[in-house]
């Protein structure tokens, strides 16, 4: 963070100094929420969860070298007093953004707005410095406390936004103010929460509303809810995706033999090739999402290009590709699912299985409400379509939908498989498997499904699925 003395972290905040001697120690480190994240310099902020106190850690933190503790009762040692500490840690975000000078970009969607979002930042940090959302550390507290770890040299801000309701992302843009708004898609993630896709369009929607008149909003072309979405901002509107009147499109999209897509970026500034490292068509709208940002903020296309050819994967468990020593390639993109991009990862799959045997290790798609055995089984069904070689389906009710779908959709039966958790389906991987097999893991992050792609990985192990 930018250093700031807990006397105007608290006159910022609006709360009482307690047991400091000297007001005007700075904070330098980090703003963190977690005692094990201590840095010399540090402000820890004490969050009451479920189970855990952050509160009873006040004495610790402050051993460990952090100045002071942003709490909503005295602590015993040198703390700034709140009424709310959510409250007075986005307030104190919006103070320090506004400090900065950085161009914020903020961007939200249905599905792949962690990919798109890491994109964005491996573009724009070949530029200038840049800091970014780690995951998914995208509602009220993960956002305030990305923003806090800018610093005056950061001059690209990118913030992931996430939504559970409407008013949300409103609520977030008020906190870090964008200057470039963009959504990538609107679909069923979360659709049993909000009860409709017009109702998650008009959540999502908030982030454009909230952009000033010289800011930009940077809209999909390809996705008509998110394109009607240009008559509720005043910024200047720019379209990406693979529609003639995209202003950043792309053409020629073609995958690799190893199912990495190609194309040939068109923007107003210029044409330049493509070849990407991650795995997946659906990754063509991610790089062009982040291509309109770059070209907004000044970006050649063959820079754009440049840098979308080298970005890999930053967050962990989105399509993480491992080959094993005996030729079985592991697909870990276990972090989380919905119908979008349990259809993406899919396809992804079938590129990337060619002349192979293909497995499907799939779990529960969560909140998607009166929807989910409809989403569940055609999941189960595309998986057919693909040519997907076996299907194996985790867990209970949900799993149970996957593999009546896939059986269902043809004489398939022997080809699909339910197992109870995720220990059965290592058994049954570890039986199965043959050199050369690609084998993808994918379910809502409830499920925990990782722990078979980790579990495949790790060669030397034979015994029980770890917890991790």
């Amino acid at each position: 963070m930018i250093a700031l003395s807990l006397a105007e972290i608290a006159a910022v905040v609006g709360g009482q100094t307690y047991d400091i001697p000297d007001p005007a120690v700075q904070v330098t480190g980090p703003v963190v929420i977690d005692s094990r994240q201590v840095k010399d310099g540090s402000l820890f902020a004490a969050f009451v969860g479920e189970r855990v106190d952050g509160h009873d850690f006040a004495r610790a933190v402050v051993d460990a070298g952090a100045v002071a503790v942003l709490a909503s009762r005295p602590v015993g040692v040198p703390a700034i007093v709140v009424a709310d500490v959510q409250t007075a840690l986005g307030a104190l975000a919006r103070h320090v953004v506004e400090r900065l000078g950085a161009t914020l970009v903020a961007l939200t969607g249905s599905a792949g707005k962690t990919s798109t979002k890491d994109l964005i930042a491996q573009v724009l940090r070949s530029k200038a410095p840049t800091v970014f959302t780690p995951g998914s550390f995208n509602n009220e507290i993960g956002l305030p406390l990305t923003a806090l770890s800018a610093t005056e040299q950061t001059r690209f801000l990118v913030l992931e936004m996430g939504a559970r309701g409407i008013g949300h992302i409103r609520y977030l843009t008020e906190l870090t103010p964008p200057r470039i708004g963009l959504v990538l898609n609107v679909g069923t993630a979360h659709i049993g929460e909000f009860g409709g896709r017009e109702q998650i369009a008009q959540a999502k929607g908030e982030l454009v509303e909230g952009l000033p008149e010289d800011g930009a909003a940077i809209l999909n072309a390809d996705d008509p809810l998110v394109r009607a979405m240009a008559s509720r901002t005043k910024a200047r509107v720019i379209l990406f995706g693979e529609s003639d009147e995209a202003d950043v499109r792309a053409e020629n999209v073609r995958l690799t033999e190893s199912g990495q897509p190609s194309f040939s970026l068109r923007t107003p500034s210029g044409c330049s090739d493509v070849t990407m490292r991650l795995y997946g068509e659906h990754h063509v709208s991610n790089a062009l999402a982040a291509a309109a940002v770059a070209h907004e903020l000044g970006m050649s296309a063959d820079e754009i290009a440049g840098a979308l050819s080298e970005a890999g994967t930053l967050s962990r468990w989105r399509m993480e590709v491992t080959e094993r020593p005996d030729g079985v390639t592991v697909v870990n993109d276990a972090y989380n699912a919905n119908p979008e991009s349990m259809r993406a990862a899919l396809r992804a799959l079938a590129a990337m299985g060619r002349g192979r045997r293909t497995w499907a290790v799939l779990g529960q798609m969560a909140e998607l409400g009166d929807e989910a055995l409809a989403e569940h089984d055609a999941v189960g069904r595309l998986a057919v379509r693909l040519n997907v070689s076996k299907l194996v389906a985790v867990g209970g009710r949900e799993a149970s939908w996957l593999q009546l779908g896939a059986y269902n959709e043809g004489s398939w039966g022997e080809e699909s498989v339910h197992v109870s958790d995720a220990q059965a389906a290592v058994d049954l991987l570890r039986s199965e498997l043959r050199p050369g097999d690609v084998v993808l893991v994918k379910a809502s992050r409830s499920v925990g499904l990782e722990r078979v792609a980790l579990a495949l990985l790790d060669s030397g192990v034979e015994g029980e699925v770890a917890a991790r």
